[in-house]
């Protein structure tokens, strides 16, 4: 059996990836032009297929039915060849209902507010209406929009951004300032890229839950799957193929003292796992054409911070790499929204007696217990595992046996 997703610029998609764990059926990427729509759905091979902006409401006059919610919505994400007939479906719906269940937050008689008023935007108003909740929906013109939110709107309880802003790969903003919103109980974002947005970032800032779509992401898929494969697949099956794609998709950062073995132990792992390497000072090495210490000599630790913000800024916002950074990026607070936007961060912590200092500006110039004492507090707030790094084989194992 043959299906995919169609669109029109695809790019990496990660709905491959997780049907593979739905179906044993092929699932291709079918790009097409607007033009090319017509043919394709009427001659093209497929048995299944899902399909994303800016195609949603395209593929409906070549449909011969719809379901009732694909209807209701006027948006199609899913068709299915039925003996013949095209039919249309939209497991966006359920895709988000169930992220707002996972949540644990309660809309019923509360004021929801929605961010943006495109189709995912359709989508949460019909769930959380359905929900019994009070729903405004806030864009960049109308009765209710960015410029009166804060003089009208700061009594909501949850917020749910379905705009584009803090998606990949302009992932530093975020569409509000959530510390306007002092009664606010969660924010749900249907962004996936990257898993922890500069908006959710701020949300748990403030101590208010948040969660991003990949649960939204994978739910929508698991429905899809059931209507090509005209199968049931097991709840439990959701949040196993989540925590999966989750790990898969996370990048592995790696923190601490300069010499604790973040290189070495970054390699034997990125090669252990199938995955791409990155050491943050090798980085800004070649971007500045002179080794680091030639770097803090010609321009200071300033100049070679400066440096390190911006290699961090691009590493952080990809997915599924191992990421080594120098020893001491905690100084800067920016980047730990840098590193945790898309990866899940170990702290590496090495003896001091241990610790080379060769080819280490910092590390030959000051004393290295005071360095610790002033970085360690850095360290425990920036990481989210901390592992002994006693030897290169048993971190390893204890790193994989954290991200499985």
């Amino acid at each position: 059996m043959i299906c995919g997703l169609l669109g029109k610029t695809l790019g990496h998609s990660y709905s491959p990836l997780i049907h593979s764990y739905l179906g044993q059926y092929e699932y291709r990427l079918f790009e097409k032009q607007p033009h090319e729509l017509e043919d394709f759905l009427k001659r093209g091979e497929f048995e299944g297929l899902n399909v994303t902006m800016p195609y949603k409401k395209d593929v409906i006059p070549y449909l011969d039915a719809l379901s009732p919610i694909a209807a209701r919505l006027g948006a199609v994400n899913t068709i299915v060849r039925r003996e013949g007939k095209l039919i249309g479906h939209n497991t966006d719906y359920a895709g988000f209902l169930s992220m707002v269940h996972r949540s644990g937050l309660d809309p019923a008689v509360k004021k929801v507010l929605i961010l943006g008023s495109g189709g995912a935007s359709a989508t949460a108003v019909a769930v959380m209406e359905d929900l019994g909740a009070d729903v405004i929906v806030i864009s960049r013109g109308g009765e209710n929009n960015y410029n009166n939110l804060y003089t009208m709107h700061t009594d909501a309880a949850i917020i749910v951004n379905t705009t584009p802003v803090g998606m990949y790969p302009n992932t530093d903003f975020s569409p509000i300032s959530i510390s306007a919103f002092p009664a606010l109980e969660g924010v749900l974002d249907v962004i996936y890229n990257p898993t922890n947005t500069m908006l959710l970032q701020l949300a748990q800032e403030s101590g208010v839950y948040g969660m991003s779509g990949l649960w939204m992401l994978v739910a929508q898929a698991r429905e899809a799957s059931e209507w090509f494969q005209n199968a049931t697949i097991p709840e439990e099956r959701l949040a196993e193929i989540y925590r999966t794609v989750k790990a898969q998709m996370e990048n592995i950062v790696l923190i601490g003292m300069p010499g604790c073995g973040k290189t070495t132990v970054g390699k034997a792992l990125a090669d252990k796992l199938g995955r791409q390497f990155f050491d943050a000072d090798a980085e800004i090495a070649k971007k500045a054409n002179m080794s680091i210490p030639e770097i803090f000599a010609k321009e200071g630790e300033d100049g070679f911070r400066s440096r390190e913000i911006k290699v961090l800024s691009e590493l952080g916002k990809q997915s599924g790499l191992v990421i080594a950074t120098g020893g001491g990026c905690v100084t800067f607070s920016i980047n730990h929204s840098f590193l945790h936007q898309n990866g899940r961060i170990f702290w590496l912590k090495r003896d001091i007696s241990q610790l080379p200092t060769d080819g280490r500006p910092l590390s030959q110039k000051g004393n290295l217990e005071e360095m610790y004492r002033i970085r360690k507090p850095l360290y425990e707030k920036f990481a989210d595992v901390i592992i002994e790094n006693e030897t290169v084989e048993k971190t390893v194992q204890q790193i994989m046996e954290a991200i499985q």
